[in-house]
């Protein structure tokens, strides 16, 4: 069976009406799981497979736009060095505070989280965002990180730590970075990563990045939504895999294409530097040192995670980028090792 064939033979489990899935409550149970943006039935699992930046293998309807999920964070990562490459952020680890006065950020805990934190997922930010309080995700584990806390389920309370000093994934946190960049920059980030990523490497227009029916807030004057980073209750990147294989091209040849810099120069190798507590994640990217994440793949290896089997897959050691939407994540390890034996032959 070859790697196309294996692909589609691997379907996630995830049912094809992801609204009703989400509404089932398969993040958390009711009332935390109220659905606040769109969504949209997904497809078939598709893919892409480059080498040396060719397309070598293709499987499905890769013009399929679906959702992304948690895809979405890695973009969001990939707008803070648009910020840092125009001097909205001075340096990751000034306080978000500083220069984002909107009142979440105040008092002495919220106060010194920096945007090194927000970006590393260990702000541990307190509050409330669009109508959901950070301690939904409090507890929360992943399909790749595991239960945090054997014996403690997703939502318990849980004392918080100094900013920087504790690991957890967290949408609400995410979408807080989100709504900061949305201050600095003053306009829509869907406006912005259309202009300065998508548009120059040559994506087509198909694509969408929204938000919640309740995160229109006020910017500058303007009425402007807030887009999610990710689809945990909808919303989030909307985007087909031959538009996503593009991004991660970009990433691939350090943020430059076409002889243009995209990305400020080293800012690719920011997100892929590990978290100091966390150390197979980076900015907002998953990371594999010693093949922790994924065994079959380089520890040069790197991936935008997206639930229900949503992956981009960036190896710098072998020049590889691959696309894969709706595969069964237990099937990705044997996929990743028939990818390797393919280019090798």
């Amino acid at each position: 069976m070859n790697i196309a064939e294996f692909a589609l033979a691997h379907e996630t489990k995830w049912p094809r009406d992801i609204g009703a899935h989400l509404l089932a409550g398969v993040f958390e149970p009711a009332p935390w799981n109220e659905v606040l943006g769109p969504t949209a039935p997904r497809g078939g699992p598709n893919g892409v497979l480059l080498h040396r930046g060719q397309l070598i293998a293709q499987w499905g309807d890769t013009r399929q736009i679906d959702m992304t999920f948690s895809v979405a964070k890695s973009y969001l990562a990939i707008l803070a060095g648009v910020a840092i490459a125009d001097g909205m952020i001075s340096d990751l680890d000034d306080r978000v505070g500083a220069t984002v006065d909107d009142g979440g950020f105040d008092g002495p805990h919220n106060g010194a989280i920096t945007w090194r934190h927000l970006l590393t997922q260990t702000s541990e930010w307190e509050g409330s965002l669009f109508g959901k309080p950070d301690q939904i995700d409090r507890y929360r584990g992943t399909a790749n990180s595991g239960d945090p806390v054997p014996g403690r389920k997703k939502g318990d309370p849980r004392p918080l730590q100094a900013p920087g000093s504790f690991w957890e994934y967290n949408d609400i946190r995410v979408n807080r970075l989100s709504l900061a960049l949305l201050r600095r920059f003053g306009r829509s980030l869907r406006n912005v990563f259309a202009e300065r990523i998508m548009a120059p490497i040559g994506a087509s227009n198909d694509w969408r990045w929204v938000g919640y029916r309740n995160s229109t807030v006020l910017v500058g004057g303007q009425d402007i939504e807030c887009v999610s980073g990710g689809g945990h209750w909808g919303g989030g990147v909307f985007i087909h895999a031959e538009d996503q294989a593009l991004v991660g091209q970009l990433m691939l040849a350090d943020g430059v294409w076409n002889g243009r810099r995209l990305l400020p120069e080293g800012w690719v190798a920011a997100m892929r530097a590990p978290c100091p507590v966390k150390p197979d994640y980076g900015l907002l990217w998953w990371l594999n040192p010693d093949g922790c994440f994924q065994r079959t793949a380089s520890p040069e290896s790197y991936f935008a995670l997206g639930a229900g089997g949503n992956i981009t897959w960036i190896d710098p050691a072998h020049d590889i980028v691959a696309v894969l939407r709706w595969i069964d994540m237990t099937a990705l390890p044997e996929w990743i090792g028939k990818a390797m034996e393919f280019i090798r032959r």
